[in-house]
């Protein structure tokens, strides 16, 4: 015979556990013996080991009585039932592992890997973290919107990437993030940036630079990640309008009547110049 110490250790449960079984009314208390203690036989540990297995699996205690009482058809199909359960929990935890596996692994999370090898191949090329950020972030909508596009959005990302004058841009743009809109040296990135800007035009179409296909809400949202990473690309995107081009995301001409003289344009630039000797 066994004290209630030793039948919660040989039924893997606690001795209140056992009192609280008791409580509700799954486990029958014993009789005391002449010196005051209750004292279980082999059948209660068994029917211990029977409540604790189905209280662990999530049946409530309510519906372990129940069982307790069923037949050995029904509680095989109630078993059975609870196995199917379990299983699908486990296959549930696993997908929440795979979640937590892609979040671990950064780009991949919500990106489809043509993009991740973009960023990949940015990193690689020394481009600014804060730029392939901005790129990583207006890359996230535009796959989830429209991803039957997102292999011909890529295909045309990679052929400019292999333009060394267009990775020269990036290193350039990187040096700039830091700078203040007085900088002068701002202007010079926008002298060189307008240059290859209408040179690419020129070579291969104004089509090639505006990405039309992109929807002006997310062109608008791209944006507002490239400002909010580089506030000073907000003011190198108005030294880009005074020399002819304007946009971020959608890039095309600007309107004549809107641009600076040439002259005008000149003397912005020298008098950034003179402001940053004095």
């Amino acid at each position: 015979m066994l004290t209630i110490g030793e039948l919660a250790s040989y039924a893997g449960v606690t001795v209140r556990a056992v009192r609280h079984y008791h409580a509700k009314g799954l486990l029958p208390e014993p009789e005391r013996d002449h010196s005051g203690y209750r004292r279980y036989d082999a059948d209660a540990v068994v029917e211990l080991i029977r409540i604790r297995t189905l209280a662990e699996a999530g049946v409530p205690l309510a519906r372990v009585r129940e069982l307790l009482q069923a037949d050995e058809e029904e509680f095989a199909a109630v078993v059975a039932d609870i196995d199917e359960r379990l299983r699908a929990e486990i296959r549930q935890r696993q997908r929440h592992r795979e979640r937590i596996a892609r979040l671990a692994a950064g780009d991949s999370l919500a990106l489809p890997p043509q993009v991740v090898e973009i960023l990949d191949r940015l990193r690689e090329l020394g481009v600014d973290e804060r730029i392939v950020r901005v790129e990583r972030d207006g890359w996230i909508p535009l796959a989830a919107h429209a991803p039957e596009q997102v292999p011909e959005w890529t295909a045309r990302k990679q052929e400019q990437l292999a333009d060394p004058q267009l990775i020269g841009f990036y290193l350039v743009l990187g040096q700039a993030l830091d700078r203040t809109d007085d900088d002068p040296r701002l202007a010079e990135l926008a002298d060189q940036l307008a240059a290859y800007i209408t040179q690419i035009a020129d070579e291969q179409g104004e089509d090639y630079l505006d990405a039309a296909d992109i929807e002006p809400p997310f062109a608008k949202l791209m944006d507002a990640l490239a400002f909010g990473t580089a506030p000073s690309a907000r003011r190198l995107i108005e030294l880009l309008e005074q020399r002819g081009w304007t946009g971020w995301t959608r890039l095309k001409r600007a309107d004549p009547a809107r641009r600076w003289p040439e002259h005008g344009r000149q003397d912005d630039s020298a008098a950034q110049r003179s402001r940053c000797e004095r």
